[in-house]
């Protein structure tokens, strides 16, 4: 036991040491089979064996590892990694040369609980058979998975079983470790100095700020532009309103039902015939309002100035295309009409084009649906598997749940027995706690009659200081000081002045200032006007060189419309013709899978339970 235990040890420190970034398998091995030179040749052959072998195969090792890391081993250690990587590739890859004895051997070595945890989550059937393959089938073929690997370990597994209740009793009658007493914890007293007594802080002035301006009303008041525009919208809103449910009310006189003693309607022929539902009237017709399109469009100074400034740059382009073709310069009538053709054949393969995209996409959905029709029969097939082995693994829980009651009886018996001498000691150390309490208590009430003393104490000094300093407050102090403004006050500055001859400087300042601004003032409305008369100017042109834009935009609409009218639908390609073939291929292959499956298949008989 201690000679494996001390292999599997050795693998896993050289493991842990392995890093894939920076290391290669090969040249690791090498520094590895240097170190163990100290190590038999027996011992030396089997770490480099296993250590290879956990390398080559770490893909596989990893996926199973991780699993039951996240499944059964929620408790385990991340430090046990690499162990479970080496138990994992031993039962994988050599049980077959091993023996089924030297692997017992190996497995009893290391901790019981751990072994006996990743030997039931690897070697259960349904992992094995299921998630397991095909996780394995992403690495190397299925086939070969298959053949090499899990039916090796399907063949052994009953006998791991056997070794898994093995090492279950071997838990069950292993005694556990005796619980040592946790150690108390006694508190201890702070050592603190004693507070200095605080010094009473000077109290501050408090300034005398001075009165502030009320706050206009216009504040709180909505202009007078917004008002107007609220009581228009509220008008506008209750017309509407009223104009809805006249039009509601209309509609409802409409629909008059005949009431039970009205005669059928007759024709003028005095025949009877059979009135169905209310009688329909007509409401007279609704009168629409074309919109008015004279309405000027308000534009900004900005907008006024570009369109302007575009409009100028266009008449000069054409005053220059006019001068280039007085001088002599070549028409563009023969571009023109050749860019017309290229157009036109560009236009139609773009038609062609889009036809071939959207039965490209068509073709890929049928495609798509022949795709989900196989893989749902393979998961049918593959259900009934599954079915067929749930029965099966049913029937081995319910022969184990009976073995597990049974020994849960012989358990329950003991237990019993033992409680028996427990109550006794109990007993006796409830007593023992009891007395202690007592003590704990009356400790506990000397202790808070000292500190009641000591509050009551700290209390009689606090309101002794408060009373001196409210005695402090209650004498009188002088508030107030007399203040000459037509005195200067003498500090020996520089243009030092009173109080009022300030005052009668500022005034004469404001004076000064007032008079500027309303030059300011006039200089800029002379200077709005003119800048709206050369706005105005600018409109006008603006106007007329939108009534010529329009008059030439709506010929080219007419020229446009004429062409669109004359080229019929897009010619079918040899592209377009072989993607439908394709499609009405797919399609009745897609009629057939469809027939297939709507065949119900026979369930396979379930067990009944036990």
């Amino acid at each position: 036991m201690a000679y494996y235990e001390k292999c599997i040890e050795t693998v896993i420190e050289q493991l842990d040491k392995f890093n894939p970034e920076k290391d290669s398998p090969e040249q690791f091995l090498e520094t590895v089979s240097t170190s163990l030179q100290t190590l038999s040749a027996q011992t030396q052959a089997f770490v480099l064996e296993v250590l290879s072998g956990c390398l080559q195969y770490q893909r596989l090792l990893t996926i199973v590892v991780d699993a039951f890391y996240v499944r059964d081993g929620r408790l385990c250690l991340w430090a046990d990694y690499s162990l479970f990587e080496v138990i994992c590739y031993l039962a994988t890859f050599q049980l077959d040369e091993l023996g089924f004895q030297l692997f017992c051997n190996i497995i009893k070595s290391q901790p019981l609980d751990k072994m006996c945890k990743f030997l039931r989550f690897f070697f259960n059937p349904l992992n094995l058979c299921s998630w397991i393959k095909d996780e394995w089938s992403l690495v190397y073929e299925i086939a070969y998975v298959k053949e090499n690997w899990i039916d090796p370990l399907m063949r052994w597994q009953p006998k791991v079983q056997e070794l898994i209740s093995q090492l279950e009793r071997m838990l069950a009658n292993h005694p556990s470790l005796p619980k040592t007493k946790a150690k108390v914890t006694e508190p201890k007293e702070f050592n603190l100095s004693a507070p200095r007594p605080r010094g009473i802080p000077v109290p501050e002035r408090v300034p005398i700020l001075a009165k502030p301006r009320p706050v206009p009303r216009s504040t709180y008041q909505l202009p007078k532009e917004q008002q107007l525009l609220e009581i228009t919208k509220r008008y506008n809103r209750r017309k509407a309103e009223e104009l809805l449910l006249r039009a509601n009310m209309e509609e409802m006189r409409c629909a008059v039902p005949r009431s039970r003693g009205e005669p059928l309607v007759q024709d003028s022929k005095k025949q009877p015939r059979l009135q169905f539902g209310p009688r329909i009237l007509k409401t007279p017709k609704l009168t629409f309002y074309k919109p008015n399109d004279d309405v000027p469009v308000k534009l900004n100074t900005a907008a006024i100035l570009r369109e302007g400034a575009l409009y100028q740059r266009q008449v000069e382009k054409e005053l220059q295309r006019v001068d280039q073709l007085v001088d002599g310069a070549g028409d563009f009538s023969e571009f023109l009409e050749w860019q017309k053709r290229m157009q036109a054949k560009d236009r139609e393969e773009q038609l062609a084009a889009g036809e071939c995209r959207r039965l490209q996409g068509k073709l890929s959905h049928e495609e798509a649906i022949l795709a989900r029709q196989h893989l749902m029969q393979e998961n049918k097939q593959k259900a009934n598997q599954k079915k067929e082995e749930t029965a099966e693994l049913m029937q081995q829980c319910a022969e184990r749940r009976l073995q597990e009651e049974r020994s849960m009886k012989e358990l329950v018996e003991q237990v019993l027995e033992t409680q028996k001498n427990v109550k006794v000691a109990q007993t006796k150390l409830l007593k023992v706690r009891q007395q202690i309490v007592q003590e704990v208590i009356e400790e506990s009430r000397e202790l808070l009659q000292r500190s009641t003393e000591a509050a009551k104490e700290e209390q009689r000094q606090r309101c002794e200081l408060i009373s001196q300093l409210r005695a402090l407050e209650m004498q009188p102090t002088r508030k107030g000081k007399l203040v000459d403004l037509t005195q200067i006050p003498g500090y020996g500055l520089e243009g030092e002045m009173s109080i009022m001859e300030l005052r009668e400087r500022l005034a004469l300042l404001k004076e000064s200032q007032r008079r500027e601004e309303e030059e300011k003032r006039d200089q800029i409305i002379q200077g709005k006007r003119a800048k709206s008369q050369e706005l105005q100017n600018t409109v006008e042109q603006i106007s007329l060189c939108r009534a010529a834009m329009g008059r030439s935009a709506a010929l080219r609409w007419e020229e446009k419309k004429a062409l669109s009218v004359g080229p019929g639908a897009p010619c079918q390609d040899e592209r377009v013709l072989e993607l439908q073939r394709r499609i009405e291929e797919k399609a009745a292959e897609r009629h057939k899978q469809a027939a297939l499956l709507h065949v119900s298949a026979p369930r396979a008989a379930r067990p009944k339970p036990r």
